[in-house]
């Protein structure tokens, strides 16, 4: 590693690790440039800085239904008309805005447009010191909380990790849930040969909690967003600057990139012992598709889920790629002629935001919740 004089000590001991999640699929891409990667450490910094007055906005009308220690949970549309649909948006280091973008890019709308009359949203709340020691748990009851203070059923969509989660409580709850809609979701953890399996596999338990320890017992978002970006490198230090540039007098193109921004450069913390219970159990020992992993007392079953079933998945998704969400359907206990597996062009978070994935595919899901 060249120069590191200048940089901060906590970012010395990133750059000392054999591999920052996920640094070292950077360098490999980068080789040679590692005093690149030494100065994102400072700009992701300023970034955030510079971003922190651009709060993440929610683009559709919505209610807080009720607020708890880990979200709010929103209302979309007409609640008491018909069976709620509860999104769970994912808790990755980034707000519930992935499902609810820009006004005519929003997931939640193209629901409420398709037949789902009633939506709820998880908004995740970034995770405060006090809460470092929150476990997977501490999460489930809380999803159990809404889906009974939205009535005890639910259909329920659960986006990339989001997906996890609500196939927990699915196993764990089976009566309550409805109709189930996994987009993006790492179920089958030791499926396909992704970047993220490589990493989980590859680095000690100790390697993620002394990112934890550096962070005060806290997942820090900003670590993560160091780690998102110098997956590509190239494209988030150069190539997005330049198309800045080149449209600079261009309103429309500047607004939804500086929506873009005020979602992606706002971060949010995960709780420590949250984040390396889902490294070590989920990721690691892929527990939950072995049937392994405990929830609220139990071992969850996914063969328990009996429920109809809708697995999207993004064919170019480098984070969870399509096996990791496909592969699900062989632990579900649904029949197979209520399960829908569906792979889709584009990358990763193209499934939840990109226009032509909410345009070509989502109305269907929606009108597909709704005949369930």
């Amino acid at each position: 590693m060249t120069k590191t004089s200048s940089v901060h000590p906590s970012e010395r001991a990133l750059l000392g690790v054999p591999a920052f999640w996920p640094m070292n699929l950077a360098a490999s891409l980068v080789e040679g440039e590692s005093e690149l990667l030494v100065r994102n450490l400072k700009f992701v910094e300023e970034e955030i800085k510079i971003h922190g007055e651009l709060r993440p906005k929610l683009a559709t009308p919505n209610q807080v239904r009720i607020e708890l220690r880990s979200m709010s949970l929103r209302d979309y549309g007409t609640p008491g008309a018909g069976l709620p649909t509860l999104v769970d948006a994912p808790y990755a280091g980034h707000t519930a805005m992935i499902a609810d973008y820009h006004k005519g890019q929003s997931l939640v709308e193209t629901l409420l447009d398709n037949g789902c009359r009633h939506v709820a949203l998880t908004d995740w709340k970034s995770a405060t010191p006090d809460m470092k020691d929150l476990e997977i748990d501490n999460y489930l009851a809380d999803m159990l909380t809404a889906v009974d203070d939205l009535g005890g059923r639910v259909n329920l969509v659960g986006l990339c990790q989001g997906g996890w989660l609500s196939t927990m409580l699915a196993a764990r709850f089976p009566d309550k849930v409805n109709a189930l809609v996994l987009a993006g979701a790492p179920i089958d953890t030791d499926a396909g040969n992704g970047p993220i399996k490589r990493m989980a596999h590859e680095h000690p338990l100790s390697f993620y909690e002394e990112l934890v320890e550096l962070g005060g017992g806290l997942m820090q978002g900003k670590f993560m967003l160091q780690g998102w970006k110098s997956m590509h490198p190239a494209q988030h230090y150069i190539t997005d600057h330049v198309d800045l540039y080149e449209h600079i007098d261009d309103p429309s193109y500047l607004k939804k990139e500086e929506t873009f921004e005020s979602w992606y450069e706002n971060p949010l913390d995960l709780p420590g012992r949250w984040y390396l219970q889902a490294i070590q159990q989920i990721f690691k020992e892929n527990r939950l598709a072995k049937g392994k992993f405990i929830g609220l007392g139990r071992r969850l079953d996914l063969s328990a889920i009996k429920c109809p079933a809708y697995l999207l998945a993004g064919a170019a998704d480098d984070i969870t790629t399509p096996e990791q969400v496909l592969s699900a359907a062989k632990y579900l206990g649904t029949p197979p002629e209520k399960i829908v597996q569906k792979t889709v062009a584009g990358g990763h978070i193209g499934l939840f935001m990109g226009a032509r994935t909410l345009k070509e595919h989502w109305p269907g899901i929606g009108q597909w919740i709704a005949a369930q």
